[in-house]
């Protein structure tokens, strides 16, 4: 048996897997003394994202079909990092990869878990700055359109419920946060 802090886990039994998640069974005692169960969704990478702003505060977007969700989406460049390297280095990549862009200056803004009380999933989101263009080299399976917009307009779809995305929306009010208060370099030309 283990503790979990109220809760003392009396087996796992992972039932099903694949390279990106995995999803365990877990008999339980729950925080009342009860019999229970709990499933748990394991990621096995971090999500990252980035929100690119360059000195005249326009920034990149994504769209995409998401298939899990069956819509397209509009969303800052985002993707999985594996856990075994720094974050950082695949938020270098996925911003290369889907946007052409690369950064000479990258700052933490966000540590996140995204549905904590069914998974594990994590997000580390940063800002992209001193930014150099070259072609976008996405995956195979990704088919995107990359669009340049100014952060404020981001920020109007975010705020009328345009953009969905759980990163993006985050990133983008903490952003814009940041820029109100002065705590991005961009924020102060």
């Amino acid at each position: 048996m283990q503790q979990r802090g109220p809760w003392k886990t009396l087996s796992v039994e992972e039932r099903y897997s694949t390279p990106w998640i995995g999803v365990s069974h877990h008999e339980v005692i729950d925080p009342s003394g009860r019999p229970g169960i709990y499933g748990v969704i394991h990621f096995r990478n971090l999500a990252v994202g980035i929100v690119p702003l360059d000195d005249e505060l326009n920034t990149w977007i994504i769209g995409q079909y998401r298939y899990p969700i069956e819509a397209y989406s509009w969303e800052i460049p985002e993707g999985g990092a594996p856990r075994d390297r720094p974050a950082l280095e695949s938020a270098i990549r996925e911003l290369r990869e889907e946007a052409g862009i690369v950064a000479s200056h990258w700052t933490p803004i966000l540590h996140m878990h995204l549905s904590n009380s069914a998974s594990d999933e994590e997000a580390l989101i940063y800002v992209a700055q001193g930014l150099e263009f070259h072609e976008p080299e996405p995956d195979h399976n990704e088919q995107l359109e990359l669009r340049k917009i100014p952060f404020s307009e981001l920020y109007g779809m975010v705020s009328r419920g345009e953009v969905t995305d759980s990163l993006t929306v985050a990133a983008v009010l903490k952003v814009q946060l940041m820029l109100l208060e002065g705590r991005l370099p961009a924020a102060q030309k």
